[in-house]
């Protein structure tokens, strides 16, 4: 599972169909409608510390299909819990360790899959810009990262 602290736009077809599927598990795991493994998984982690975290997770869940919308392929925004006042949401802090840790990761999944222009797009920026559910902090890769 990976929950991308990266904006879903650097993510080709192949990952953004991924984080999709896997941000509806995280948002199963963290309703307590999904009891597996998952539960415990690490990208869980900065969800399930904060308080409303079904809020958090459907808001993140939003940006992926509004980025699949501009794209124009049919996500189900049915999905999506859209009953919560997203106005109220504070910004989870991401470290530049973790998102530049992310970068790598992207980049590697993309040069894999021979995504040209995800990597063009990705490799032109030092530090690329977040989901907009989270804020830059200083520090190192997340402690509950699995670094591969």
């Amino acid at each position: 599972m990976r929950l991308w602290s990266l904006h879903p736009k650097y993510l080709d077809v192949k990952g953004l169909l991924g984080v999709w599927r896997e941000s509806l598990l995280a948002k199963k795991v963290i309703e307590k409608k999904l009891n597996i493994s998952y539960r415990n998984h690490p990208q869980l982690y900065r969800f399930k510390i904060i308080k409303y975290s079904e809020m958090y997770i459907n808001y993140y869940i939003l940006h992926i299909y509004k980025e699949a919308k501009f794209r124009r392929y049919n996500f189900d925004i049915e999905k999506i819990n859209l009953s919560f006042n997203f106005h109220d949401i504070n910004k989870i802090p991401v470290t530049i360790g973790q998102v530049l840790y992310e970068k790598q990761h992207l980049m590697k999944k993309l040069l894999i899959r021979k995504s040209c222009n995800g990597i063009k797009f990705l490799d032109k920026c030092y530090t690329p810009v977040l989901h907009p559910i989270f804020t830059l902090v200083d520090g190192m890769i997340e402690f509950w990262e699995k670094i591969i």
